[in-house]
């Protein structure tokens, strides 16, 4: 279960703004927070589902260039709306060793504003607008993407934490 712990969030949040404090869990149980990230450059992209077809290609990607982000100090996190379970079983099955937060709450979701209303096979539903945030050390957001296209995405947020 996450939890959002700003208590006054932006609608949407901008480069220049500072980014939304969350709390959350990860697949393996672990808790983290906005505030461990502290320090270190942060990635922290939301996608729709796990075992997706342009979800999984997105996680690869990330996975395969995770010690280029390391090598600038950076961390990587994904958010989605899937449990604990689900994420640890994808993390798996992928070969992730970057962490991901279940928003099960949508919490997170909401304090990055990434909840889109989605039309599928005529129902329509809450879901996740494929997003990134690139955050400072200082916790500012300094990029964010929205409505991501997965080819070269993770290429575009290196070139971005190269001009930090």
């Amino acid at each position: 279960m996450s939890k959002q712990t700003s208590s006054t969030p932006s609608p949407s949040p901008r480069p220049g703004d500072p980014a939304p404090d969350f709390h959350g869990q990860t697949g393996d149980g672990q808790s983290i927070s906005l505030a461990d990230c502290r320090g270190h450059s942060l990635v922290l992209y939301f996608y729709p589902r796990d075992n997706t077809p342009g979800c999984t290609t997105e996680a690869r990607d990330f996975q395969a260039r995770l010690a280029d982000f390391e090598a600038r100090g950076a961390r990587v996190i994904g958010v989605s709306n899937d449990d604990e379970t689900s994420h640890r079983r994808f993390c798996d099955k992928q070969g992730l060793t970057f962490p991901l937060i279940a928003d099960t709450d949508r919490a997170i979701s909401r304090a990055y504003d990434v909840l889109r209303m989605k039309n599928m096979f005529g129902k329509r539903f809450e879901g996740i607008e494929r997003s990134t945030f690139l955050i400072d050390a200082e916790g500012m957001v300094r990029q964010a993407w929205r409505k991501v296209k997965v080819p070269r995405h993770v290429e575009e947020v290196l070139e971005a934490l190269d001009s930090l």
